[in-house]
């Protein structure tokens, strides 16, 4: 599967964006969905995930309450509403795919990766 990253900008602090990830293929809707996110310097972390139904998801502590995982698996697109954005929020996003079945957290769980989009947002 290949994965489009999009949606990422220059917002202030307090504005919103909304990431969008385009995947390939037929099977998308098997896949659990990760965003992880790298700030300069710093590890890849995760964000945010959503199972293969959207019955399940889990957001990282650092942006609970702030930021919303979503898919449309008509559509093979997951999203990520980001509100209330911090400068802390600043770094590279890069959505994933996992064909495990159940929801992930981890990295290395994640087969397929896109390509991230910058997401930069000031004080």
């Amino acid at each position: 599967v290949q994965l489009q990253a999009s949606g990422g900008g220059l917002v202030q602090a307090g504005g919103s964006l909304r990431l969008s990830c385009a995947a390939s293929g037929r099977t998308f809707s098997r896949y659990v969905m990760g965003w992880f996110r790298q700030a300069p310097g710093k590890e890849r972390e995760v964000v945010s995930a959503i199972s293969w139904s959207g019955g399940s998801t889990y957001v990282a502590d650092s942006v609970k309450g702030r930021f919303t995982i979503s898919r449309d698996n008509a559509k093979n697109t997951v999203y990520l509403q980001m509100n209330n954005l911090k400068p802390e929020d600043t770094a590279v996003y890069y959505c994933a795919a996992s064909t495990l079945m159940r929801l992930t957290t981890k990295r290395g769980d994640y087969d397929y990766w896109g390509q991230g989009t910058e997401v930069t947002v000031s004080s």
